[in-house]
Order: structure tokens, then sequence, then C-alpha cells
């Protein structure tokens, strides 16, 4: 999508850290953009602060909640052209052993099936008008392996296999599709998840402590919707860890016959 000046956003988790970075990149470039977000006093605040910009109260679990902030965007702005599913909360630093279920069902809510909901209130339009983008965000949690991080990297992880397969879906309709891998960014992310319930454990590395302007990470987004690409990366560093996995993926698949040959040994 070369030409988004006049195109309308959607950006949950718009009130801070990324999604506004995203609003903000957006609304610089002329996109009429809407933010989502459930922390209302938050999003009272920032939204007069993007020229134009539309807020708008979601809980990105409630799926009645979705049709509702969805018709007030569309009443503001029009059909919607670019989705981004951002809004998440971070993990509580326990190991899957010790998780408390509610807090695993939290998690799960938000960050991937919060996900899902976004794509099911708006993916059909989209798909039917033969325009659009879709941004979803993971992290970098869902390319690689992090121990205590247990259903965050669940989430994530299932945030980039449901991507891959929209972008697949979606492609030859003119829709496309990204996900967003960030790793350390600054952000409000410990703030966020504690109010959404999340009792993280003393000592978990703060997620929003010492990283990356979350400016840097809204103008990727930018570039990646001009031009298209399936992931949005923010820090190199990583690149050896997501290797490291998918060599071990490769090496299982060496040790593996293919099944034309197992074949011919039962016969």
């Amino acid at each position: 999508m070369q030409d988004i000046a006049g195109k309308a956003a959607f950006i949950t988790g718009g009130a801070s850290g990324i999604g506004l970075a995203i609003g903000r990149a957006l609304a610089d470039v002329g996109a009429k953009v809407t933010l989502a977000d459930i922390d209302q006093a938050q999003l009272d605040k920032v939204t007069p602060t993007i020229e134009g910009a539309f807020g708008v109260r979601l809980d990105v679990r409630d799926r009645e909640n979705w049709k509702t902030a969805k018709a007030a965007a569309e009443a503001r702005h029009g059909p919607v052209d670019i989705l981004v599913n951002n809004a998440g909360i971070g993990p509580d630093g326990r190991p899957f052993a010790e998780m408390d279920p509610v807090a695993f069902d939290r998690v799960i809510a938000i960050n991937l099936t919060g996900v899902f909901n976004g794509v099911s209130a708006f993916a059909a339009e989209m798909q039917a008008r033969g325009r659009g983008h879709i941004i979803n965000t993971s992290s970098m949690a869902g390319l690689m392996i992090n121990p205590t991080l247990g259903a965050y990297t669940t989430a994530k992880f299932g945030v980039v296999g449901l991507t891959e397969t929209l972008r697949m879906e979606l492609a030859p309709h003119g829709v496309g599709v990204s996900v967003l891998c960030p790793g350390l960014i600054d952000t409000r992310l410990g703030e966020t998840t504690l109010a959404a319930g999340s009792e993280r454990v003393q000592g978990t590395r703060s997620f929003s402590q010492s990283g990356l302007d979350a400016t840097i990470v809204g103008e990727r987004v930018l570039d990646a919707i001009r031009n298209d690409d399936l992931y949005i990366l923010t820090h190199g560093e990583y690149r050896k860890f997501v290797a490291r996995r998918d060599e071990a993926v490769l090496a299982a698949f060496d040790r593996t016959p293919a099944s034309t040959e197992l074949a011919a040994k039962g016969s």
C-alpha cells in the first residue's frame, strides 16, 4: 500500500508505546487514525496530540465491544483499510509448572485471541473491497524460545502462525499482512500488564526498561505497509537465537527419512 494518505487506520493498544508510535507515524503521512485502548484515561490524554485522531475504548477480549468500537471508528473515518492488532500484556515470569491457569488464560485471551478478534472484525470486508493491510504485533518471543515466558511465548508464536496463514489467504484478494516481532522497546508494557490483573513475579525483567524508542518501530511499520513486508523486526542482534532454533528443526529433518523411504522399507 503505497498511498496511505486518506486511509483509515484502527490501532489497538493505541494509547501508548508501540501502538501510539504507529498511530503518529501513520497520521504524519495523512492517515485518519483511530486509537483503541482499554485505558480510557490514557486514551483521553494522548488522542488530542494526534491531529484528527479519534479515540475509542476497547477491551480486545470482548467481541461485542469490537462491534461497537468498529462502528464508532467507521462512522468517524469511513471503512478501515489499515488494522493494527497491537494490544497486549507481558509475561508474569513463572515457568509453566508454577503458572496459575487464570494467568495463562488471560495472556492468551489478550495477546492471541485479541488478535483474532480484530481479524474477525475487519478482514472479511477488506477482502471484499480488495484492499487493505493488517499488522499483528507478536514479539521476538514469537520467533525464539525463552524459559519462564510461558504463556507469553505461546501466544506470540501463535500470532506469527496466524499472521503467516492470514497473509497466504488474503494475498490473492489484494490485502497485505505483516507480523511485527519487536525486541525490547521503551513502552508502558509493565504498567499495562499489572493493570490487566497480572501479578508479575518479583525480579521479572521489565520489558519497558532501556528499550528502543518506539518511534523507530512506528517508522518500521510504516515502511512495511508500503513495501508489503511479511516480517517486521527491530533488533538484528537476535538473529543468532532465531537461527539456532531453525537449525535444530532442520537437523531433526536430516535425521528423519522421507515418507517415501519408509513406505519402500515397509513393502
